[in-house]
């Protein structure tokens, strides 16, 4: 079946993904009539006498024919159902948008004792509108067609084949797409084609190199068939791009400019605003309460954000083409491309020069320059704005607090920015992350005694997509409720006895989450003696990193991925009052670069304290497999001890330094206000450039 990703949805990777002519007035039921003309026979193969697992696919069947005035797409299988569970392939759902016209059923039937059995003889499809999504804030308007077909049995063969006019009105000049070939392919035989009426109708095509073996071309048809494939796994840790395996693509779409151009004429008419439009009125009121232009798109940004509530529309032409400017604002709510349209309006009253940019959220950009230009690579909308001479991202489906960002808050690697004369496709530099994702602050007061609960102070700094998602869960509760979620989660479990107080904001400057809890705990002492004790502290040690190596039938030359990682965890012990710091000491320190990430863990000791610091911050995106070998060999030299201190009365480590003269004093976690600086956490501090 073909399905449209819609911007501002997730999307849906099927046999097929394209656009076609919305000309047939919206139905609402199921046709019933042959197959087209244009339909390829497919025989059904043999299902061997021994065949596993849940079902036999004697034809799978998935075929686009463009015939330049719609795009319809026919699917057929036929099953043996060879376990319970493939009963559950008897509850049929067609689903359709009714914008683009009606489904036809050719055909299903039971096939029994080598005696087919027509189910429509005597059963009927029920019409739905489910909109299963509606939790997600999604309405989408399509339709679903179901039937149970009653007396399937364990051993049946079931045969279904349908056709659907699929199709977006928004771009009905237009086909793209793509159909692709499992990695896994269940047993049996898998046919996908694409077709056209005539030459006119021939869209661009592109077929990765490993589905050469299967395909076939003729003069109006390429088809793809394959009987029981082998499976196709991807090099593991590879970039993403490395798993677009067995996918013929097409477009009619020469070039990503073509689609910038097409895509900017739909947001420069939705964000067009009357002489008299109330969205002009509310430019005009952020103008007069800021005066920069970055105070003004900031409170443009944050009233889009905070008073116009997601829901993304998907009815008739929603998919694609924006609600206007003044449709958002009216109704107050929207989806990402009607709160675009919205915030491009807002810029535009206020002066502001800014655009509308295509990205994907679903991280499948990786490798999109390779690709035939397809506006069905991209699911998401958000503007990008220039304020004094700086590009800045501005997302209104973003939480409030998000103000514009010099980098979108996810990764994106290749985005389309929209222009009148069109825009190519734009790579985003990667850099490592200036900030880390979060810094967890770990402070015990044991100065009271080893004997004697020690105060507890934990707090704890988030940044970027995890901070967003801790604003939205604790902003919708009160002090007390938070307090008491958390007192209860942690009281009595590792270190608390009790918890004495939460707190928790967000600071809008810093764009962090700030969450402290307090509390008395006792230290985990062990081999508490008269002569000493030993602390095991929380946050100090590493798990070390998995092998960077791949089966021997993978590529082995493709380079690995890393993830974008920086985490900082501070822990300090005051010491008990009662010992004498010259008989304490602390276990190793390290100082690592492996698998293009960096591996820090430094200790200090003075003013009556034990300080630690572990940092790991991801230095490269990706590693060639030259290093990832070379690096494989110094693993069993990775330092994952955890990090502990020791109380030895009998000992003397008054010039205990593991670090050498190179290392910097080792801040507290009360020294240094960590929100406004983290640069102890940074990888270079402290060491020579």
């Amino acid at each position: 079946m073909t399905i449209h990703p819609p911007l501002c949805r997730a999307l849906l990777f099927a046999s097929a993904l394209a656009t076609a002519t919305p000309a047939l007035a919206q139905s609402q039921e199921v046709l019933m009539g042959p197959a087209p003309s244009w339909v390829d026979t497919v025989e059904p193969v043999d299902a061997p006498e021994d065949a596993r697992g849940i079902v036999f696919w004697r034809r799978q069947h998935s075929q686009v024919h463009l015939d330049g005035d719609q795009q319809l797409t026919y699917n057929m299988m036929q099953a043996r159902l060879l376990h319970p569970n493939a009963l559950e392939l008897g509850n049929v759902a067609i689903t359709w948008n009714p914008a683009a016209g009606p489904p036809t059923v050719h055909r299903l039937r039971i096939h029994r004792d080598e005696e087919p059995i027509d189910v429509l003889a005597d059963n009927s499809f029920e019409i739905l509108r489910r909109e299963d999504q509606l939790e997600a804030a999604m309405i989408d308007g399509l339709l679903t067609a179901v039937l149970r077909v009653p007396d399937l049995r364990v051993g049946d063969e079931l045969e279904l084949a349908y056709t659907v006019p699929t199709g977006n009105p928004t771009l009905t000049d237009r086909d793209f797409g793509l159909l692709m070939l499992a990695p896994e392919p269940a047993p049996g035989l898998v046919h996908l084609s694409l077709s056209w009426e005539d030459a006119d109708d021939k869209p661009q095509i592109r077929l990765t190199q490993d589905l050469e073996p299967f395909v076939t071309r003729g003069d109006n048809a390429i088809t793809i068939q394959a009987v029981s494939a082998d499976p196709l796994v991807p090099p593991r840790d590879a970039p993403p791009r490395y798993n677009w395996q067995r996918v013929l693509e097409f477009s009619d779409f020469e070039s990503w400019s073509a689609i910038s151009s097409r895509f900017d004429t739909l947001f420069d008419n939705a964000s067009a605003l009357s002489a008299d439009s109330p969205v002009a009125q509310e430019a005009a009121r952020i103008a007069r309460a800021n005066d920069t232009p970055m105070e003004r798109a900031s409170a443009a940004l944050e009233l889009v954000a905070q008073q116009v509530r997601y829901v993304y529309v998907g009815l008739n032409t929603g998919a694609m083409t924006p609600a206007s400017a003044e449709e958002t604002w009216q109704r107050r709510y929207g989806d990402c491309k009607g709160k675009t349209a919205l915030l491009l309006a807002l810029l535009e009253e206020l002066g502001i020069e800014a655009e509308a940019v295509l990205v994907s959220n679903n991280g499948i950009d990786d490798g999109l320059d390779a690709l035939l230009p397809s506006p069905g690579l991209f699911d998401h909308v958000l503007v990008r704005a220039t304020i004094d001479g700086q590009h800045y991202w501005l997302d209104g489906t973003m939480p409030g607090v998000v103000t514009p960002l010099q980098r979108p808050i996810l990764p994106y690697r290749w985005v389309l920015p929209l222009g009148d004369r069109g825009a190519e496709l734009e790579e985003l530099e990667w850099f490592p992350l200036e900030q880390p994702k979060t810094i967890s602050l770990y402070e015990i007061d044991a100065r009271e005694g080893l004997d004697v609960p020690a105060s507890i102070r934990q707090k704890t700094i988030t940044r970027g997509i995890d901070a967003l998602a801790e604003y939205v869960r604790f902003s919708s509760v009160t002090d007390s409720q938070l307090e008491n979620a958390f007192r209860n989660e942690m009281a009595g479990s590792t270190f608390w006895d009790s918890v004495d107080s939460v707190t928790w904001q967000f600071d809008k400057d810093k764009q962090a989450s700030v969450l402290e809890i307090v509390g008395t705990g006792m230290p985990d002492w062990d081999n508490r003696s008269d002569d000493g004790a030993t602390l095991t502290l929380p946050g100090g040690g590493f798990t070390p990193p998995s092998r960077r190596q791949r089966d021997s039938g993978q590529d082995q030359q493709a380079p690995f991925l890393n993830e974008d990682n920086y985490a900082c965890h501070v822990t300090t012990v005051r010491l008990p009052g009662d010992t004498d710091p010259e008989n304490w000491s602390y276990n190793s320190q390290f100082d690592t670069q492996i698998y293009g990430s960096t591996y820090r863990r430094m200790f200090d000791k003075r003013d009556g304290s034990i300080r630690m610091i572990r940092i790991s911050r991801t230095q490269h995106r990706e590693i060639s497999s030259d290093l990832a070998e070379r690096d494989n060999d110094r693993l069993a030299d990775f330092d994952n001890s955890m990090a502990r201190i020791e109380l030895d009365r009998e000992a003397d480590f008054a010039g205990f330094d593991y670090a050498g003269p190179r290392k910097a004093p080792v801040p507290a976690t009360y020294e240094v206000n960590w929100l406004e600086d983290g640069s102890a956490c940074s990888p270079d501090f402290g060491y020579a450039s």
